[in-house]
């Protein structure tokens, strides 16, 4: 495997070129949006730090022994290989992306190139977003969330909310069904669940952001095969991508990642508190991160996005996005974004999924809308939370 960053020198010119890099290329959803690339004919560049691990993910993708790869230890320097590269498209998989996506979308941003990452939090969501402007002026697409939770329930709610006035209220719930790999966590994922617990809740009421308490309005959910699950409150990117298909006042977000147990939420305000602190936050996410956990099948055969929707006059219409395994699907909507963006279907500025390439973009990546068919027990609270603000 040829590689650059370190040794060789990368691209020049003006323009970007036609190349993806795929940060994080080493890690599961990383394997998975490269396989699935080199599949359809793209010229992929895995990008990390270990020349060996990026060689047998390379060959693992199908890429040939001496494909070009780019070694590189940080964002920083991902950032100045990508100015050099040029590359058409860069996929960030490699998480913190509250720290990681600014620095290495403003380098896209320098080529005229494109940008794409499975944010998930408040934070890492809302500061992509905010670099619209600059993706506009540069002429580039920056897609943020471009995984399952954003992604299945956000393009619900714009097809619920197709050809209607703006709803007063909005629900979405987020169930993955994932199968569990063996190993460690690793740090992406263990700064995700750090970084939940340190924000805690959130929802909007009259149209403005409000703190709530990790694990509110706990539910059991059952879904259209029967199946069921709990999910609770939580401060995601779904919230954040609701609200904006939406324009609702009111709108609540729930995952089946966020706690649901009485117990449990009553200790997490204390905990959140105490890993605000820069140094136990390190700490905690670098214990985390190395916590190995045994391989487990997904514990339903579907993972389930679903959305209500309120009007004014009492309308209500529900909605569910099904689709496969969570980490599979969301290796499938990175994929596919990838592959629309490389393709020049994108227009300029950043954006959700959705809002970038439409809500159909859910059942182009394989997954099935069933819309306006409500559960048995639609939301069912658990009986001890409260309910939506009114």
């Amino acid at each position: 495997m040829t590689e650059t960053g370190e040794t060789n020198g990368t691209a020049s010119g003006d323009r970007a070129n036609d190349e993806v890099w795929i940060v994080g290329a080493t890690g599961r959803v990383g394997r998975g949006v490269a396989a699935r690339l080199v599949a359809r004919g793209l010229t992929v560049v895995p990008v990390g730090r270990s020349r060996e691990r990026m060689a047998a993910a390379g060959a693992e993708a199908g890429l040939p022994a001496d494909a070009k790869a780019v070694v590189a230890d940080s964002a920083e320097r991902i950032a100045d290989e990508v100015v050099r590269g040029r590359p058409r498209v860069v996929v960030n998989t490699m998480g913190d992306y509250a720290v990681t996506a600014p620095v290495i979308a403003r380098a896209c941003m320098s080529g005229g190139g494109h940008y794409v990452d499975q944010a998930n939090d408040v934070v890492a969501v809302e500061g992509l977003l905010a670099l619209h402007d600059e993706a506009v002026r540069a002429g580039s697409t920056l897609v943020t969330g471009a995984g399952f939770g954003v992604l299945a329930t956000e393009a619900l709610v714009a097809k619920l909310c197709e050809e209607r006035p703006v709803p007063h209220r909005v629900r979405v719930d987020s169930v993955a069904s994932v199968d569990v790999e063996a190993g460690a966590l690793g740090t992406a994922l263990a700064t995700g669940i750090v970084d939940a617990l340190v924000m805690g809740g959130r929802r909007y009421e009259n149209g403005r952001p409000v703190a709530a308490r990790l694990g509110a309005d706990p539910r059991r959910l059952i879904f259209p095969d029967g199946t069921s699950a709990k999910s609770a409150g939580a401060a995601s990117g779904e919230l954040i991508a609701a609200h904006a298909a939406s324009g609702a006042p009111f709108v609540t977000a729930t995952s089946a990642l966020a706690p649901s147990s009485p117990l449990l939420r009553a200790v997490l305000p204390l905990l959140g508190r105490l890993l605000s602190v820069p140094a136990l936050r390190r700490h905690a996410v670098g214990l985390l991160g190395r916590v190995t956990v045994n391989a487990a099948p997904r514990p339903r055969a579907h993972s389930w996005g679903h959305a209500v929707v309120e009007w004014p006059d009492g309308t209500r219409r529900e909605g569910w996005l099904r689709a496969g395994e969570g980490m599979g699907y969301t290796a499938d909507v990175t994929a596919t974004v990838t592959e629309l963006l490389a393709g020049g279907s994108s227009r300029p500025g950043a954006w959700t999924p959705a809002a970038a390439l439409g809500p159909g973009l859910a059942a182009t990546a394989g997954g099935t809308f069933v819309l306006d068919r409500p559960s048995p027990a639609p939301g069912a609270p658990l009986g001890d939370a409260p309910g939506e603000p009114q």
